[in-house]
């Protein structure tokens, strides 16, 4: 019984995904969710097309935050194990003296701290020049680190638009997708 129940949420978690990615590639509202609700009565002011872009590019943004954050987490434990002090002894000085700018400037501004990991303080960009400068440490989880740095560059592109508030022309969905492809792939 308990399993029916669990597999009846999933289907229904499942069921409504599904309903919402039919209503962006539609661009028809199914049914107005309270959260919906609140927005249109907290942004009157911003029209249904700015809405269904934002929609549409949120998908790519969720695509995109899982990626970062799964690529960091990846460097924290591959350095980590390697050293347990690898933020200092492993990770390149301009990385680090930028990342420490950054976090500056963000306590700075009196805004909370996003976190108290440095690597989440680094830019993009920056974790394909620590992969590279460690390429000894992941020689074993990555096929070639030339093609992660091109795929890290392409993928970095990729992703001014989505950080931005941009909308991705099509080819340039498909070459994401691609792109995360060849991620994965390096680490086959």
């Amino acid at each position: 019984m308990n399993h029916s129940i669990k597999y009846f949420g999933l289907n229904n978690i499942a069921l409504e995904h599904d309903l919402r990615r039919v209503s962006r590639e539609r661009k028809v509202q199914l049914r107005a969710s309270t959260e919906r609700r609140n927005k249109d009565a907290y942004y009157p002011q911003i029209t249904e097309r700015i809405r269904h872009d934002a929609a549409v590019m949120a998908e790519h943004y969720e695509l995109f935050y899982c990626l970062e954050i799964s690529i960091r987490d990846l460097i924290t434990a591959q350095l980590k194990d390697a050293d347990p002090n690898w933020w200092e002894t492993l990770v390149p000085q301009a990385v680090r003296e930028m990342a420490e700018k950054n976090k500056a400037k963000e306590l700075a501004s009196g805004v909370t701290p996003r976190s108290d990991d440095m690597l989440s303080y680094t830019n993009f960009g920056d974790l394909g020049q620590i992969i590279s400068s460690n390429a000894k440490l992941f020689g074993d989880t990555f096929t070639d680190i030339q093609a992660v740095n091109n795929t890290i560059a392409r993928l970095n592109t990729l992703r001014a638009p989505i950080a931005h508030c941009s909308m991705l022309a099509e080819d340039e969905v498909t070459r994401l997708k691609l792109s995360l492809r060849d991620w994965f792939r390096l680490m086959e």
